[in-house]
């Protein structure tokens, strides 16, 4: 075993070399790309899920929304559970839980010299409630008073009635009832990140989300700007000198997407300086002991919110007795054991063992392949039925869940075809709804609040999951101040997921991190990774 390792870790380094050799990077990128050499200034950051757009306002994928934080400043961050720190706001205040206050960092700028204003933060929350705007982010604002479930205007509007502008740095708005603070301090204050109101101002809202901008944004207000995305190879980053927060310590930083194996081996050979959080720069388990010994690493783990799912396509197998059936039939201990060498958990939801509203007490999916095979035959499976696996590619261990899921499934007489895109076909095919079964991985907040994925017109209800009970106390529970009753009523939602079983969580990973001993100051985190990225910088770089 111990000789296969080694002939896989070696191999992996020779492949990257030649992809370095061929990628066509850049002279500055190639030059620097040890990351290693005394007083350099340039970072290196790996992931293996490439970014589709960098739309703050409409990214369906975790990869953007974390590219996006390098060049856009949320209001706040989250250093740890319900923990949040100022960003481009000073404050973020309320004293009744229903009218909140956001007062921006009179320093703020946007890359072109303009001051980062309330009006620049009313604009973009007036273009997320806009009917004619594409957005991911609408159930962030859904809460204002004036705006639908979805986070909508009625046709015809434009301007959110609860949301003011004071002053200068100062946006107001109001919500249609009291709410948990920490739910808006965590969904909008740490999650959402403005746009400048003076660029896009005037194109018509309807084609927004087909905007230039999105694909290279030109003006932004971050520690970094952007330079450019080389398609499926890296991103580009060189340091804002005007940052509001100091200016950045690193003149440059390259986020590089690659293969985990490519990742393992760029780490040992130095090129890179560390893999990125948030489930989007997975480390194989199998590489796990391998890393570890690198001398020129440190590495550490820890727990995530994040968690990997196998979606069912409810409008295709429609009766929750087959779906609970395939549930059962999973052997999940296999995931964690086999696959990531003890380093994860079990979790049937969409709350993991770092949420405090996990229900701890609501009975689990056990492996039970004999049960699996009696709900089917009592819903009159036809197990001349073959059901389409849809798998994306990049993340090894999920991929390798996919063959234990198809055996799985075979055994109890369940016929499955596997099929694998990359990540933004993926997307593609679960809008359209074009599969049974799909894996996709989600890191979503700890606040509960997750309408995005279970009511009817979440953005991410690939499912089509469609119960009345669910989407009424999902707004009941977004409308919620007190975190005891919200506990109960989220007890309540997940008793009916576990019943419908519109998708099934199959594990939870932890993060595995590893960082060069050439960083100074900067790693992953599960809170807070983009936290005074300013300050990050290498050993010998000052």
């Amino acid at each position: 075993m111990g000789y296969l390792k080694r002939t896989v870790s070696l191999s992996a380094i020779v492949l990257s070399l030649a992809l370095t050799a061929c990628s066509g990077q850049s002279k500055t990128s190639s030059t620097a790309s040890n990351g290693q050499a005394s007083g350099s200034k340039t970072m290196y950051l790996g992931m293996v899920n490439p970014p589709i757009n960098f739309s703050t306002i409409n990214s369906s994928d975790i990869a953007s929304g974390f590219i996006e934080k390098f060049m856009f400043d949320s209001f706040l961050e989250m250093t740890g559970p319900q923990q949040f720190v100022p960003k481009l706001a000073d404050s973020f205040e309320t004293t009744d839980n229903q009218t909140f206050t956001i007062k921006l960092n009179k320093n703020a700028k946007w890359s072109d010299g303009k001051p980062v204003t309330a009006e620049d933060a009313a604009f973009t929350f007036n273009l997320i409630a806009n009917p004619k705007v594409e957005t991911t982010v609408g159930t962030y604002i859904s809460v204002f008073d004036g705006l639908d479930e979805t986070g909508k205007l009625k046709e015809g509007q434009t301007q959110i009635p609860s949301v003011k502008v004071i002053d200068q740095q100062t946006v107001e708005f109001k919500t249609k009832t009291p709410v948990d603070p920490n739910m808006v301090k965590e969904q909008l204050g740490s999650k959402l990140m403005i746009l400048p109101k003076h660029v896009l101002e005037k194109i018509a809202p309807a084609d927004l989300s087909k905007d230039p901008f999105f694909t290279k944004p030109t003006v932004t207000n971050g520690a970094y700007k952007f330079v450019q995305y080389k398609k499926d190879q890296y991103v580009e980053f060189v340091s804002n000198p005007d940052y509001y927060l100091g200016k950045p310590k690193t003149n440059s930083l390259f986020v590089k997407i690659m293969p985990a194996p490519n990742l393992v081996a760029q780490l040992q050979t130095g090129e890179l300086h560390m893999n990125v959080a948030a489930g989007i720069g997975k480390i194989p388990a199998q590489d796990y002991e391998t890393v570890e010994k690198f001398n020129n690493v440190k590495t550490k783990e820890e727990p995530t919110i994040g968690f990997q799912t196998m979606m069912f396509n409810t409008t295709k197998i429609t009766d929750a007795k087959v779906r609970q059936a395939l549930v059962y039939a999973l052997d999940r201990e296999k995931f964690v054991d086999k696959l990531l060498k003890g380093k994860g958990e079990i979790v049937d939801g969409p709350y993991t063992s770092v949420s405090p509203y996990l229900d701890k007490d609501l009975e689990k999916f056990t492996y039970d392949p004999e049960k699996a095979k009696q709900l089917l035959k009592e819903a009159g499976w036809d197990f001349n039925q073959t059901l389409q696996l849809v798998v994306p590619i990049g993340n090894k261990v999920r991929e390798q869940s996919a063959d234990i899921i198809t055996q799985n499934l075979k055994d109890v007489g369940v016929k499955v075809k596997v099929t694998t895109y990359d990540f933004p076909t993926i997307m593609q095919k679960g809008k359209a709804g074009e599969f049974d079964l799909l894996l996709m991985g989600f890191t979503f907040t700890l606040d509960p609040e997750i309408s995005t994925l279970y009511s009817k017109a979440g953005s991410y209800n690939f499912m089509r999951y469609n119960n009345p009970k669910s989407d009424e106390l999902l707004l009941k529970g977004q409308s919620e101040a007190d975190p005891v009753k919200r506990k109960e009523i989220y007890n309540e939602l997940q008793a009916i997921w576990e019943k419908d079983v519109p998708i099934i969580s199959l594990y939870s990973d932890y993060d595995f991190a590893a960082i060069s001993k050439q960083v100074k100051f900067g790693e992953p985190k599960i809170f807070g990774f983009h936290n005074k990225i300013q300050d990050w910088s290498l050993v010998g770089a000052e």
